[in-house]
């Protein structure tokens, strides 16, 4: 098949099924994942997505999705996070990486440190997928919404360092030599710190004003290669394009940033992420899921069982019981950086293709039901904020 034809039918049914998707809560962008899974099992199709210009364009999906992860963190907003969400950010993250390493372990026969690395990834938070929800309910502002939203926050830390640990299990089975992978990461460190140190000392860059869009979009996109060049070299590509995002957003004002992120996005959302997804979706051993489809359920008793318990011990005294019990769902919410680092471990080999596959449909799996069963909880209890 043409790859432009095949192209064209994954953003139509990316558009198409994604129509579907939004209407029960699930972002529209796990329309091409889900394609990704019907095609798994197709040999033509496959060979279409491993092909050089394909991996070459799914690979350009996931850096500009960390791009933007990175233009998303809010350095400045995660020191104003209380004590009681910091505590409660460190205790959720340290006890499903804890149970899930466990879990990875004896289950997959997976090492120790990439089962912990594994498992760290997957324990993090997207609260991106409840803020439609929060809005709907007007509870974005409550003390309730901005725990999510602070824990949210501050796992974003957590995720920087898997990604960094990633990086460098990666850089050292790929055989790269430590003065060789400290220059690189030194290198992409001081490309990181120039525009903080410019923004701590208020150090202005008159060039740097930029009056129009496309300029302040080509800027953004000469930044994000040059940190995913630099990083490349020591298989940092990923932590490159984080970091490019969060030196852009430490460094230009809310305005530009708003400007870039709107482009950024366009391009991003609208072609390079569903293909990233595509991709991530034909690699999953389907028939797996379907023979050990218990494998998928017991992922998400951990995961989501040790998030609604350590919140509701944790939050019951601050929220109610209740409310702790609906912030543990909540949180258990998945899409964020776990799904690029679950497949980076994959594709460099250092994870089974059972467990990818695992992760990947308890990852779906969770899309669905903690969405749904946030919002008929929220409606049935009638909880006041």
């Amino acid at each position: 098949m043409n790859i432009f034809i095949f192209l064209s039918l994954v953003l139509t049914f990316s558009f198409l099924f994604g129509r579907i998707l939004e209407k029960i809560r699930v972002p529209w962008v796990f329309a091409a994942l889900f394609m990704g899974l019907c095609l798994s099992t197709n040999q033509l199709s496959k060979e279409m997505v491993s092909s050089e210009s394909f991996m070459f364009l799914s690979e350009l999906g996931m850096y500009f999705l960390l791009f933007i992860i990175g233009l998303e963190i809010n350095l400045k907003e995660m020191c104003k996070q209380g004590k009681f969400i910091a505590r409660l950010s460190f205790l959720l993250v340290f006890a499903e990486s804890f149970f899930g390493a466990i879990f990875i372990h004896y289950f997959f026969d997976i090492s120790w440190g990439i089962a912990l690395l594994t498992a760290s990834s997957f324990a993090t938070v997207g609260e991106a997928i409840l803020v439609p929800i929060l809005d709907e309910f007007k509870i974005t502002k409550t003390k309730f919404g901005q725990i999510i939203l602070g824990v949210g926050t501050l796992d974003d830390v957590v995720e920087i360092i898997t990604v960094i640990i990633t990086s460098i299990v990666l850089g050292n089975a790929y055989g790269h030599g430590s003065l060789f992978m400290i220059s690189n990461f030194s290198l992409l460190l001081v490309l990181f710190l120039v525009p903080l140190f410019l923004q701590v000392f208020n150090i202005k860059v008159p060039h740097f004003k930029f009056k129009k869009i496309p300029p302040l979009f080509l800027f953004g996109l000469a930044v994000l290669f040059i940190f995913v060049g630099i990083g490349s070299f020591v298989e940092s590509a990923a932590l490159g394009a984080i970091f490019a995002g969060i030196a852009l957003k430490n460094f230009l004002s809310k305005s530009k940033i708003l400007q870039l992120e709107k482009l950024i996005r366009v391009i991003s959302y609208g072609f390079l992420v569903p293909l990233f997804f595509l991709r991530v979706g034909t690699e999953v051993d389907i028939m797996y899921i379907f023979m050990a489809p218990l494998m998928v359920i017991l992922t998400l008793f951990i995961t989501n069982t040790t998030k609604i318990g350590i919140s509701y011990l944790f939050a019951k005294k601050e929220l109610g019981k209740k409310k702790a019990v609906l912030l543990g769902i909540g949180l258990s919410a998945k899409f964020s950086t776990s799904i690029v680092i679950i497949s980076m471990l994959f594709y460099k080999g250092l994870i089974t293709s059972e467990l990818y596959s695992v992760l990947i449909g308890a990852m779906i799996a969770s899309k669905f039901i903690i969405p749904v069963a946030f919002s008929l909880l929220l409606t049935r209890w009638k909880l006041k904020f």
